[in-house]
């Protein structure tokens, strides 16, 4: 069975979701096709994680946003983003993934795969990239990264109890595990290539942990690198030289990066010093004809530069040039 459309959106984060309610608002049918829940990525954060900016940067399609405190979290956000899909009747595709996407301007196809292993065929004249970059960890390639004891992603402390656990980065997501993990009673070594703390951790995070680290509450390796995970302990090269550590688990916070192989897939090209796709700045149309990109994925790896406050704005731009090429031929 196919399904035709106006436009279909790959991903349903904040970003994926504006452009759903613009091209909405335009009189045009899009269809969000999500390989996992709404606002994926934001459901894989901590459990208990507020975010660092205010309700009204959050909010997408005019939908005023409410929040207990100043800066809203996790719990609040899921719950925002599910009422805006509910309220503009969004046509969201869950647990879907896109496998490849074939045609030409005005006439692609769109192949994807869901939860049940069924495929399903799209056909839409227009396409917009808005998959975000969560889901794709930056790895330390070493030995032993494959064990089940090494996560990429932190949801919460308490599991991690009276255990040996390594955290590996030091930026905010990397800060904030290993002060959870810390306070939930769990051993915690911080491991770092740099000198110390990034200057990027957030202004109220950053003495908390450097002082957690000054009084050997949490024992930190800077100028070090991991060069191999085993069941039971981790080796270190360190300037002291190398160091085993005794180790149940480990946290390889180092970051997260764009799909790049479904983008070259998908035939964008990509400025090879800094991997950002060529777009048209005034519509975020890709140099493949007809597919637009949204969030994050515009700026490559420079993934600092676009979040939710600014890319939800995308939509706009997208869906308005969308709606001045379909609308004149209805």
């Amino acid at each position: 069975m196919t399904e035709s459309c106006d436009a279909l959106v790959v991903g349903a984060g904040p970003t994926g979701l504006a452009c759903g309610i613009e091209l909405s608002q335009r009189g045009l049918k899009a269809i969000l096709v999500e390989k996992g829940c709404v606002v994926n990525s934001i459901y894989h954060y901590p459990t208990n994680m507020t975010f660092f900016t205010t309700p009204e940067l959050l909010e997408i399609g005019n939908i005023p946003m409410t929040s207990l405190n100043e800066k809203p979290n996790r719990h609040e956000a899921l719950k925002y983003y599910r009422r805006v899909a509910d309220h503009f009747h969004l046509d969201v595709r869950q647990y879907e993934r896109v496998d490849r996407i074939g045609g030409d301007d005005d006439n692609f196809h769109i192949f994807t795969t869901d939860r049940l292993g069924c495929h399903r065929e799209y056909v839409a004249h227009k396409v917009v990239l808005a998959t975000g970059y969560y889901d794709v960890p930056n790895l330390l390639n070493v030995p032993g990264e494959d064990l089940d004891k090494v996560l990429h992603y932190y949801k919460e402390p308490h599991p991690y109890y009276n255990h040996d656990v390594a955290v590996i980065g030091a930026k905010n997501s990397a800060a904030i595990a290993a002060l959870e993990l810390w306070w939930s009673g769990a051993r915690v070594t911080l491991i770092h290539r740099g000198a110390g703390i990034s200057d990027r951790v957030k202004y109220w995070i950053r003495p908390n942990i450097e002082n957690r680290i000054k009084n050997r509450e949490i024992a930190s390796y800077f100028h070090s690198r991991v060069l191999e995970i085993l069941p039971d302990s981790i080796r270190l090269e360190t300037p002291q030289g190398e160091v085993s550590l005794r180790n149940d688990f480990v946290f390889a916070l180092i970051g997260y990066r764009p799909d790049l192989e479904f983008l070259n897939a998908t035939g964008i090209v990509l400025e090879p010093d800094t991997l950002r796709p060529r777009t048209n700045p005034a519509t975020l149309e890709s140099d493949r004809a007809g597919i637009y990109l949204a969030g994050v994925i515009v700026a490559g790896m420079h993934t600092n530069e676009i979040f939710i406050e600014n890319g939800r704005f995308h939509g706009r731009l997208i869906a308005e040039s969308i709606a001045s090429q379909l609308k004149p031929a209805r």
